[in-house]
Formats: C-alpha cells, structure tokens, sequence
C-alpha cells in the first residue's frame, strides 16, 4: 500500500547552508523517529546517503533544469534508473501538462516504471484534469505538489502560506483510483488537519520541517504582520 500519513520532504537547494547529503540524511532520520511513514529526496547522492539511515519507503525524484531555467521533476526513465539505483522505492514525477525539451510524455512513463520496474508512481499535478489523466494512467497517488508552481498559473503573493484546498475537494469528488496526497504551502496544524478530515490519504511536508531558512522567514512574517 502507498504510505498513509505523514511524508516529509528533505530536500534543500544551492544556497541553502544544508545543501550537504549528510545532513539532509540526518534530518530524515529525525523525521523518521518523530513518525514519517515516508521521506521524499531528490537524487542519486541525497537518497543513497537518506538510505543508509531509514528503512521506510523514499518516493524518489530527479529534479532537472531545461534550457528556460524551469525545473522539471523526474522527466525521463534514465533518471529514474539512477534515483532507484540510489534506494527509491516510489518514483514522483511531473504528470503535468506543461511542456519541456527535458521531458516526454509523463503518463507514457508512469507505464513505462510500472512495466520495467514494478514499483509505484507518485504523479505531480497541479489541476484536476491532470490527476485524472495520470490516475487513469495507472499512477498509484497523485499530489497537489505543483499546484500554483506551473508558469502562467503561480499562487498569488497572498497565499504563500495556505493550501490549495479546493484542488483537494475537486479531486476527492472525482473518486479517482489512485490515492490523494495533498502537498504544498501546508504550515498550520489547523490545515493539515482539515485536509485529513476531508479525507486525504496522506501528506508531504517539507519547508515547514526540513528548512530553517523557510521556517525563520515564516515566523519572522507573522512578527512583521505580513501573515495573520
């Protein structure tokens, strides 16, 4: 079964003073004993050093950067070759409709990891036309990760801090086949539980827990008034 609950993100970005494995394999390993049922890590180097330390399942991803500067997450079978080799046991990818020379048909690669690795796709989407077509792809979850992160339909300055709820109500509606995971902007304990409540199977958390610079600016936000 797709893990059920909590998933944390370990993942930090040049810049970022934890852009080291080893401390992003120390962090999963704090997130672990505090009861994630999964970690969510992206590359070769990341997932082999989070491997050594935790044995729940890791959704991997293979974030790449295309000629625009827009990063396309997991876009090709070699990458997800490599993220596996590493100690991936779920493959996450882009499953939306934006398009990049980096990246070819998501949904015809979500079949292609089930036929040549037997293992589950997680798929990022960020509407819920594309939940249904991965879904009907075979994805075994679709996440709300890139809901309000796709060029030309970004989240407004305002919503930096709250979910896409109504993403998540369109796509329970729909009842598709593959499980729900709601994903991005969740930083207050009120909303994941509304989003538990209204029957999600499990959430991603990242910046909220694996990122002190992300953490620092939100309370400093709240101090300064920008969040009420």
């Amino acid at each position: 079964m797709f893990p059920k609950g909590l998933i944390v993100s370990s993942q930090a970005l040049e810049g970022n003073p934890l852009r080291n494995s080893e401390y992003l394999a120390v962090m999963a390993e704090a997130a672990v004993i505090g009861g994630a049922k999964a970690i969510r890590a992206n590359g070769y180097e990341d997932i082999s050093a989070i491997r050594k330390r935790v044995s729940v399942p890791i959704i991997g991803i293979d974030k790449r950067k295309d000629e625009t500067g827009h990063t396309i997450i997991t876009p090709d079978i070699d990458g997800v070759a490599r993220i596996i080799d590493a100690g991936a046991t779920i493959i996450a990818l882009d499953a939306t409709v934006q398009k990049s020379s980096i990246k070819g048909d998501p949904y015809e690669l979500i079949r292609k990891i089930h036929e040549r690795f037997g293992i589950q796709v997680m798929a990022d989407i960020s509407t819920l036309e594309e939940a249904k077509m991965a879904s009907e792809a075979g994805a075994d979850a679709v996440s709300t990760t890139l809901s309000g992160y796709v060029p030309g339909a970004l989240y407004a300055p305002c919503d930096k801090y709250v979910p896409d709820f109504s993403l998540l109500r369109e796509i329970l509606d729909a009842r598709l086949s593959a499980r729900l995971v709601a994903e991005g902007r969740f930083w207050r304990i009120e909303d994941v539980k509304k989003a538990f409540d209204m029957g999600i199977h499990a959430m991603v958390i990242g910046k909220a827990i694996t990122n002190p610079m992300a953490i620092t600016t939100y309370f400093n936000s709240v101090i300064e008034g920008d969040v009420k």
